[in-house]
């Protein structure tokens, strides 16, 4: 038995078992990524897809994730390698790639326009060992690193990977304490401390997904849009309201089939709300 400290679950994994991820496994008293190098995406993507607007914008990216998450939101779009049981059927389904394998695919793209590797599909934080061993290497060909994440992880990861990671386009799914936990099986509280973080030391770019019924009110929005402007960079200035922010438009999938796809007029009219306090708005899916 040995703990996992990558998230706020704090998992005591038994030998032999993976963790509530089912990313992580504990192997000789030891937690370690289980799907280190195991690949089940794989895909050159324009930065826009990331979706990361301000960051080399016209440009593309070699897209790579594994399969886990520690969060189970129920309108997952990635459900096949991210929620619950089926994770269980990729360990010895997933292509392995070394890290210097991948930095020499990016490397290969480079004619095509690609500025790097982007970390995304699943969480790539759950399997953060790999993200720095392949993030370093891709810097040493002089290339760029971004990390698409639920923001749901420790200090500790972002120390491990911080220092190879050029831009970030994290979630802030909503803003209040019982969204995370009741729906997304998630720490709010984590999330914001992570990005707290993050914009200290390189490029970040937030999105929420307006699920109707959920995170959907004028005063969330306000509420959310006051707290990411008042975020400070490394050097103790406010840079929040010039963070870029995307505000997605939901529609019903996976386990939430219950409701409608969120009204496009709302979605407007919230990113309107947003732009009182933010300079970089952007809708999605509208």
């Amino acid at each position: 038995m040995a703990k996992c400290d990558v998230c706020f679950r704090q998992c005591d994994i038994a030998e032999g078992s993976p963790g509530f991820c089912g990313g992580r496994i504990c192997a000789g008293g030891v937690v370690r990524a289980a799907n280190y190098g195991r690949v089940t995406s794989i895909a050159l993507d324009p930065i826009e897809k990331k979706p990361l607007n301000r960051f080399f914008p016209g440009s593309m990216i070699v897209s790579v994730g594994s399969y886990g998450c520690n969060l189970r939101c129920p309108f997952c779009q990635n459900d096949d390698i991210s929620w619950g049981d089926m994770v269980s059927v990729w360990p010895d389904r997933a292509r392995y790639i070394t890290p210097e394998e991948l930095a020499d695919i990016a490397e290969s793209y480079r004619g095509s326009g690609n500025i790097g590797v982007a970390f995304t599909y699943n969480e790539p934080l759950i399997g953060y060992e790999f993200v720095r061993d392949t993030a370093k290497l891709v810097h040493e060909r002089g290339m760029k690193n971004v990390l698409v994440s639920n923001g749901c992880a420790s200090l500790g990861v972002l120390d491990e990977i911080g220092p190879y990671i050029d831009a970030m386009n994290i979630d802030l799914k909503g803003f209040s304490d019982e969204y995370y936990r009741d729906d997304l099986r998630g720490s709010r509280q984590m999330v914001m401390e992570f990005i707290e973080q993050a914009v200290k030391i390189c490029h970040v770019e937030l999105t929420t997904l307006i699920v109707p019924g959920k995170n959907d009110s004028e005063d969330e929005m306000r509420e959310m849009v006051e707290w990411v402007s008042s975020l400070t960079d490394g050097y103790g200035n406010i840079c929040g309201e010039n963070i870029p922010y995307h505000i997605s438009r939901f529609f019903p999938r996976f386990h939430m089939t219950d409701r409608d796809a969120t009204d496009v007029a709302l979605i407007y009219r919230l990113a309107d709300i947003a732009r009182e306090r933010l300079k970089y708005v952007y809708t999605g899916n509208c």
